[in-house]
């Protein structure tokens, strides 16, 4: 166990930018685990794991400074719950090589995300029966890439409930943390039932992004969005970056054996 105390400062790291940004730490979790030689099934699991611990703690503190829109956020929670049980399965064949490729673009889509959120504010608001339509079919999207990548899904909700629904920022992040409440307790099910989890492995992330939780969700009143948006982003550009490398040695590693 004392060798792997590090998941604790891992969990809480990721916990801490999580809960501020509302994409939850999986973008930082999977990665990090993924460079330290664990499967694509088993950082996902447990990543969800911290997910949903992180999730907890975001939106109890954030309920506190009521910032939560909760008849949305139950709405599009449930609908994430088909979505999670799907990419729960399809996650047990994915290859490798492949997983991380497709992790890095994700990665990639939510580091411009991150810079583009104060734009995507400042939208029109367009809560449409259209967009109520495409609402549901983001949530079980959102779902699939939740269990699938073990980052929750929340880089779908926040600019769908910010671009679309015309909802704040200030509240849009902390909706987020709510659906992913859901998101990641079914992922974390089903990932359990397919046997995909260590639970030591996942507990001390879990406890370590439970703190960060409740540090982050504090810190968002008072950070600077322009300090927040280089620290993530360059973690995060990062890190594709590395996923991409890693992805080319494996496939080259298989050509040549």
């Amino acid at each position: 166990m004392i060798d792997q105390l590090w998941l604790v400062p891992l969990g809480f790291a990721a916990g801490v930018l999580g809960s501020m940004i509302g994409l939850g730490g999986g973008i930082i979790v999977v990665p990090i685990l993924t460079f330290f030689g664990f499967s694509p099934t088993l950082a996902a699991s447990n990543s969800l794991f911290a997910a949903f611990s992180n999730a907890v703690a975001s939106t109890i503190s954030y309920s506190r400074q009521k910032r939560i829109e909760y008849s949305l956020g139950v709405k599009l929670g449930l609908l994430t719950i088909p979505g999670t049980v799907l990419g729960a399965y399809v996650s047990s064949g994915v290859a490798p090589e492949i997983f991380k490729i497709l992790f890095g673009f994700v990665l990639i889509a939510s580091a411009i995300y991150i810079f583009v959120r104060k734009k995507i504010e400042n939208t029109q608001v367009n809560f449409s029966k259209q967009m109520m339509v495409f609402a549901v079919g983001a949530s079980f999207f959102a779902g699939i890439i939740s269990a699938f990548f073990g980052i929750g899904g929340g880089i779908i909700f926040v600019p769908l409930m910010v671009a679309g629904m015309g909802m704040a920022m200030k509240k849009a992040a902390p909706t987020s943390q709510l659906i992913l409440l859901f998101a990641s307790f079914s992922g974390v099910v089903v990932h359990t039932i397919l046997g995909h989890s260590d639970f030591l492995q996942a507990g001390l992330l879990s406890a370590g992004s439970f703190a960060g939780g409740l540090v982050g969700a504090r810190l968002s009143v008072d950070i600077k969005e322009r300090f927040l948006q280089i620290i993530v982003s360059v973690v995060i550009i990062a890190a594709a970056i590395k996923m991409f490398f890693d992805s080319l040695a494996d496939n080259l590693y298989l050509i040549n054996n």
